[in-house]
């Protein structure tokens, strides 16, 4: 990467001396394209924007009901940035700080820039995490990116660009709210096809004023879209809206969501009988295709029918979709008839009598969202489990996506919680052929071969519970959630014919009492077990492993899926120690390939052997490892060619760390970490001045910092 001028960040009180003390600033008078934040830390607000005239931009602002209330400016000016640059970084910010949750925004969620434009990756990306980390010293951010990437107050937020299927969809929305013609609206679309952010987006919409809408990206259709959003606000003022979510840990985060957004609350979000205490002007159900009906409902029976009592339907026949219906003057529903799992969701068949109906509309969602390998992904997961692959068929590949069948659990079981310590959600997920046993005793539910695990600790935003890495969720806590990884577990209800080419299932190793109570069709118990591997198939972000117990299952499944190959399992390990004086406690740690300390080389990613370390030397709930250090390009730091180095992991480096950094996805080396001109960069320090320094690109990222080198002598 070239070096640049970057950026500068001024602060300010804001206040009626603040347009006197920015008259003078270069970027102000002349007119420059800059981004601001303004914000308090007592009420814990803020606005973020974009301007190329700050004087009339900050003076407005001063005039406003809710934003003169904020107490400090923070001006972000650079002479690299232009329009497009600022534009980008405003949107940027909008959505960390959102996902941050330090402050609750005051920006609407309409109008936020996506789109392409010189060096957007090569400069801009890189200049905003720097602006990231400075804003984070300054107290206004606290934690990293990677940290909000993985959070679901992130995933979820209203803050989202929209993809032209997206904003395409909520234009029609917004034309049918105020068609008097249109009573309901179905949404179709898988999953990973952006249901909930949309639907999210809708609410947020609904609840913010007029004027505090973004509305820049729409151009050519700006004035209609501006019309149509005035027009909707003129009829819904102050609307009562909820958003309907059937699952109940699925309803618990969404709730820590909305609290966490300005201008919603947590009480916004409700279960599907709670529609029966009052009329709404617009129901939203989200995950509409786990609606019940009056079956197999256990302990809920009798709220159900209590339900259907105080609005005057049938006991045996209402259900919750009729619920959402009556209770509301618009419905809108995003449904994906392939996500009915249980026998106690809504027939297909009240859908599509819903969908006939001559008020409502129907829109179908396509892209693909969640999944880095796409659609081709997606569509070959359909292929997979029903047999609908030809011979000329090849694997699925993607350079964006790992898709593994395993031989072995243990190794699925390892990779996934190695993916968890570098990338966090990384999480094991089983078809429900094992018995809950372990909520009442300590004992393991799911025993194959040497490994002994169990199921999920809490139904409640399991995924993001403390022990869950150590734990296995199935789909009732992971359906609607996102992961980084997802390690599936086919049990022994589903299995493979092959002489008929099908998958089978044996309903006597299928525990979910519930999922088949009352199924007397063996093709309707099939159709809901396929649709659970479908669906957790689909959690997975960057990658989804595979291992099934069922030996023709998982013979069929390696005809048509990269199986993994443990290349460790033949090395010899040699047994090494520490030069000690006298007896000390030991404990093994990895190491983990070479990093190489003159001119970067392809590091390798492969576990070499085990290392014993000094207990004393390791902290408790950290995790290490150990690497080779080549090269003499920091001799003079005290690491020479051949040293082993302990290491801490870790994603961020201080200034004047000695740092582990991956460059290009694929070469490791050993550097100081440093920044010039407010850059990262990584020097060497060395006797050999052709040791040139490092800029760090995009994709560079640190893996560890260097705690000390240890010297070994061969055990004897």
């Amino acid at each position: 990467m070239n070096e640049v001028n970057l950026f500068e960040i001024k602060k300010y009180d804001f206040d009626n001396n603040l347009l006197h003390k920015i008259d003078d600033d270069h970027f102000v008078n002349g007119l420059w394209p800059l981004v601001y934040i303004l914000s308090d830390k007592n009420i814990k607000e803020a606005y973020v924007g974009e301007t190329t005239d700050a004087m009339s931009r900050m003076s407005t602002h001063l005039k406003h009901n809710l934003k003169s209330k904020l107490t400090a400016v923070h001006l972000v000016t650079s002479d690299k940035f232009n329009k497009s640059a600022t534009l980008d970084i405003e949107s940027n910010l909008i959505k960390y700080l959102s996902g941050d949750g330090q402050f609750k925004l005051l920006n609407g969620n309409l109008g936020l820039a996506n789109h392409t434009y010189y060096q957007k990756n090569e400069i801009y990306w890189d200049i905003f995490k720097t602006i990231w980390e400075e804003l984070k010293s300054e107290g206004i951010t606290k934690k990293s990116i990677e940290q909000i990437n993985n959070s679901d107050l992130f995933k979820y937020s209203p803050y989202k660009s929209l993809s032209v299927d997206q904003k395409n969809s909520i234009i029609d929305i917004i034309k049918n709210l105020l068609n008097k013609n249109t009573s309901s609206i179905v949404i179709e679309g898988g999953a990973g096809t952006g249901k909930t952010i949309l639907a999210i987006f809708l609410f947020k919409l609904l609840n913010s004023d007029l004027v505090d809408l973004n509305l820049k990206e729409f151009g050519d259709d700006e004035k209609e879209f501006i019309k149509l959003v005035s027009e909707l606000k003129e009829n819904y003022k102050n609307p009562s809206v909820a958003l309907v979510v059937p699952m109940a840990g699925f309803r618990s985060t969404l709730k820590k969501v909305f609290k966490n957004i300005k201008g919603l609350k947590s009480s916004m979000v409700i279960g599907p009988a709670e529609v029966s205490r009052r009329k709404y002007d617009i129901l939203i159900v989200d995950e509409s295709h786990r609606l019940r009906k009056r079956l197999n409902l256990g302990a809920y029976f009798g709220a159900f029918d209590k339900v259907n009592k105080k609005l005057n339907l049938d006991k045996y026949t209402g259900n919750e979709l009729d619920w959402v219906v009556m209770q509301s003057k618009k419905s809108i529903f995003f449904y994906d008839e392939n996500q009915s799992i249980k026998p106690s969701d809504v027939n297909k068949e009240n859908f599509d009598i819903l969908k006939s109906n001559k008020k409502t509309l129907i829109q179908k969602l396509k892209s693909q969202f969640r999944v880095k390998g796409g659609i081709d992904y997606v569509t070959y997961v359909d292929k997979l489990l029903n047999c609908k692959f030809r011979k000329s068929d090849e694997f699925f590949k993607s350079k964006e996506y790992e898709f593994l069948v395993f031989d072995s659990i243990s190794d699925m079981v390892n990779i996934i919680k190695e993916k968890d310590k570098t990338f966090g959600l990384a999480r094991l997920i089983a078809g429900f052929s094992w018995e809950w046993l372990s909520q009442n005793e300590d004992v393991y539910d799911i025993v194959i071969d040497d490994v002994k695990l169990k199921w999920n600790n809490t139904n409640t935003d399991w995924v993001n519970s403390e022990n869950s890495v150590n734990e296995v969720g199935c789909i009732h806590t992971t359906q609607g959630y996102d992961l980084n990884y997802s390690g599936i577990i086919f049990g022994n209800e589903i299995s493979y014919d092959k002489d008929k080419n099908e998958i089978i299932i044996r309903e006597e190793n299928y525990f979910d009492k519930n999922g088949k109570q009352s199924i007397k069709n063996p093709d309707e118990l099939k159709g809901f077990i396929t649709n659970i591997y479908k669906t957790i198939l689909l959690r997975g972000i960057k990658g989804t492993y595979i291992y099934a117990c069922d030996k023709d299952l998982r013979e069929y499944l390696k005809q048509h899926i990269q199986t993994y190959k443990n290349e460790k399992e033949n090395k010899i390990i040699f047994p090494k120690i520490i030069v000690s004086p006298y007896t000390v406690e030991m404990v093994s740690i990895l190491l983990v390939g070479s990093a190489p300390c003159g001119e970067p080389l392809l590091g390798e990613s492969n576990i070499e052997e085990m290392i014993s370390v000094e207990k004393s030397k390791i902290r408790a709930g950290v995790q290490y490892f150990i690497v080779r250090a080549s090269g003499d390009s920091m001799n003079l730091a005290g690491i020479n060619d051949g040293d082993l180095v302990l290491c801490r992991y870790a994603e961020k480096g201080e200034t004047g760390d000695r740092v582990v950094a991956l460059l290009g996805g694929e070469n490791v080396t050993i550097k100081f970490y440093d920044k010039k001109d407010g850059r990262r960069i990584l020097l060497p320090k060395s006797t050999n001045k052709s040791h040139q320094p490092i800029i760090p690109e995009e994709g560079d990222v640190v893996q560890g910092i260097v705690q000390e080198v240890i010297k070994l002598i061969d055990e004897e």
